[in-house]
């Protein structure tokens, strides 16, 4: 399916028949140098500085056919690197053997482009889903910078509140970056590396990714966009299926200790809502600062907080409802499982040999050294006991993105090689203890740092502290392009906080709001909320009549959307085609390439969320097909049209030769 040809005048790649890539022998399709970076943390966002030594341009020699790879030597004709490439279906690997004695550590990799060319992922993006025009940065980092909220909060107090405002794309980090991207033309490239990169996507003639190290070069080819997605699959890896019990309703995020999330559930059966599970992320301990109700971070029941939680937790399990949790890979320097810890020697020291304490808010804590083979059995050992053997069903594995540059771990390996794989240890971690527990798919957890191996290890994804207002770049809207863009990657299972989380001065979450949001996570695989880091400035599932009648309507139409969630589910498990799915999929329109705020829920529903304040009526793009509306049963075929949507029906459609068709339209009948 994929070959490789030579001539005289070019080297040509083809799969299925067509020529995808046509590189001039004269051409440098790569470069090779020596270079240094310094790195700044502040808070889990970096400042980068990169001073180039050397560049060496690397041009086409000789052919190996009997080795299957070609000469690379330099302008003098200094022959430097043999580039081996293998074959293997929609396939194709490339990699550099070295025939010099020279070092370098710096790799530039160049591959032709068209002009109307579309392309996708770099890991989870926030404000763009097509990424052509920019140049995205593949390194791991805290994405809800506080710098930046301090901003938008002063503007605002100055020039108003503009939801529609979005900086520039290099003003933004994300807190999952992967060395990975899909073409329009129905390919991808991922490098095989932890190292930072730059993918640069300006130019119309050409794609180049800059790396800071070197890896294995992959190629994937295929003839539609659902091969594309199981081939990908087939070299990172899935996710397994969550939990049956996982689709039947909703996920009460509440906090406040034991009596207030038994106030607060027979406040939700009081309205009929079908809850699945209430996720208290207290469960071990809070604490106030001025950001708002924060975590101890000290992993264990905190039975102050959460008397008789024990009991609560099977008796909770008996009536339907899993009692979820929180941890995170830091450690609370006033609490007992840090002292253990640090006595150990199981904490990332600094250069003097202390433990390195980093600061990600208002407080100070230590970092478990995943590195360590005995700290890692160590905090594996402190999930399974203290956690899945006490009867969580499920916990948020927080953060992984603050592992600074400059410290020292156990290993020996420098901090800048490890630092984009280390959310994807800390998934790995959680992953062996529900598995060694005998748990999978029977609890689960959900990550929002990830890296290559976070598509193999992680069970769900959820998109981050997204802000409770209506935000374009940092709201409910930025979730849809962050899910589409972890598809792209091959993560297909990912969620958001129903109302968001990040509750600053004026930014509160209002009722419509938290309803819209509620309205669009109905039509996502996990319907989970978070009271936010300052619960009495937001309105809650029940803080109004209205509220909890919306919420608890919500909570049914997505427990009734189980089966067909659960059969998305089963094919993002089995095949690695995503759960929620971009337009272009399979409809090869331009509007469909570059539509972020629209998409597909498995093969049939087109969701086209409501995300603007007041907005009633919403101008929606529908492909080439003929779509059923959700809440009339109208008929509708390609084009844009505009859709009424009055609060509790979002412009929803089901495709009219859809086997589900019938069971869709009952959803309308759900009050």
């Amino acid at each position: 399916m994929t070959e490789i040809k030579w001539t005289d005048g070019a080297v040509e790649i083809f799969a299925f028949g067509r020529s995808v890539f046509r590189f001039d022998r004269q051409a440098s399709p790569l470069s090779v140098g020596r270079g240094s970076a310094t790195y700044k943390m502040k808070r889990g966002s970096f400042k980068f500085r990169e001073k180039a030594f050397e560049t060496v341009p690397l041009f086409f020699g000789a052919p190996k056919p009997e080795a299957g790879a070609v000469e690379l030597a330099d302008k003098g004709g200094n022959v430097l690197f043999l580039l081996k490439a293998s074959v293997d279906g929609g396939l194709l690997r490339l990699r550099l053997e070295p025939l010099t004695q020279r070092k370098f550590n710096r790799l530039t990799f160049r591959l032709p482009a068209e002009a109307d060319e579309h392309v996708y992922g770099s890991g989870e993006t926030f404000t763009k889903f097509d990424l052509r025009g920019e140049t995205a940065r593949v390194w791991v980092a805290e994405h809800s910078s506080a710098a930046r909220i301090a901003k938008k909060v002063l503007y605002e107090k100055v020039f108003g509140k503009k939801p529609k405002r979005v900086l520039k794309f290099s003003s933004y980090e994300t807190y999952y970056a992967q060395p990975t991207f899909v073409s329009s033309r129905r390919y991808f490239v991922h490098i095989d590396s932890n190292a930072y990169m730059d993918f640069d996507f300006t130019r119309p003639d050409r794609h180049e990714i800059r790396a800071r190290g070197f890896g294995e070069i992959c190629l994937g080819f295929a003839e539609d966009f659902e091969s594309l997605s199981r081939l990908l699959a087939s070299l990172l890896g899935r996710q397994p299926r969550l939990p049956d019990w996982a689709y039947d309703g909703a996920i009460l995020g509440i906090q406040g200790g034991t009596q207030a999330v038994l106030d607060k559930l027979e406040k939700a059966k009081s309205e009929n809502m079908k809850v699945c599970g209430v996720w208290c992320q207290d469960w071990e301990g809070e604490r106030i600062t001025f950001v708002g109700k924060q975590l101890m971070w000290n992993w264990a029941w905190d039975r102050e907080l959460y008397p008789n939680l024990d009991a609560v937790i099977p008796q909770l399990k008996g009536e339907g409802v899993r009692f979820l949790g929180y941890c995170n890979p830091f450690l609370a320097v006033e609490k007992e499982l840090y002292k253990e810890a640090s006595a150990k020697g199981y904490c990332v020291k600094n250069s003097k040999g202390e433990d390195y304490l980093v600061t990600t808010t208002t407080f100070p804590a230590a970092m478990v050294d995943l590195s360590n083979p005995e700290a890692s059995e160590w905090i594996k050992r402190v999930i399974q006991v203290n956690m899945i053997d006490f009867g969580l069903g499920g916990w948020m594995a927080d953060f992984g993105e603050y592992l600074p540059t400059d410290c020292v771990l156990h290993s020996g390996e420098p901090a800048e090689e490890i630092h984009n794989a280390w959310p994807a240890i800390w998934a790995k971690i959680n992953r062996e203890a529900v598995e060694e527990r005998g748990k999978l798919g029977e609890v689960f957890f959900f990550t929002r740092a990830g890296h290559t191996q976070t598509v193999r290890y992680s069970t769900l994804m959820w998109t981050g502290d997204q802000q409770v207002d209506w935000s374009f770049a940092e709201a409910m809207p930025s979730v849809i392009p962050a899910s589409l863009s972890l598809a792209m990657c091959g993560f297909g299972l990912a969620h958001s906080d129903v109302g968001g989380y990040a509750t600053f001065a004026h930014i509160r979450r209002e009722p419509e709001q938290l309803m819209r949001w509620a309205e669009m996570s109905v039509f996502s695989p996990l319907f989970r909320s978070h009271e936010g880091n300052r619960p009495g400035d937001n309105v809650q599932f029940d803080s109004t009549p209205e509220i909890l009648r919306h919420y608890a309507r919500m909570s049914r139409l997505h427990a009734a959307l189980a089966p067909y969630l659960k059969e998305a589910d089963r094919v993002n498990s089995e095949t690695g085609v995503p759960v929620m799915r971009p337009l272009f999929f399979y409809y090869d329109e331009p509007r469909a390439y570059t539509e972020m705020y629209e998409y597909l829920l498995g093969r049939d529903i087109l969701v086209a969320p409501v995300l603007e304040k007041g907005q009633t009526v919403k101008a929606v793009y529908l492909p080439a097909d003929r779509w059923v509306h959700l809440w009339s049963g109208k008929v509708y075929g390609g084009g844009e049209h505009a859709v009424g949507a009055p609060l509790g029906k979002p412009p929803v459609f089901c495709r009219a030769d859809s086997c589900y068709l019938e069971a869709f339209l009952k959803l309308s009948a759900i009050e």
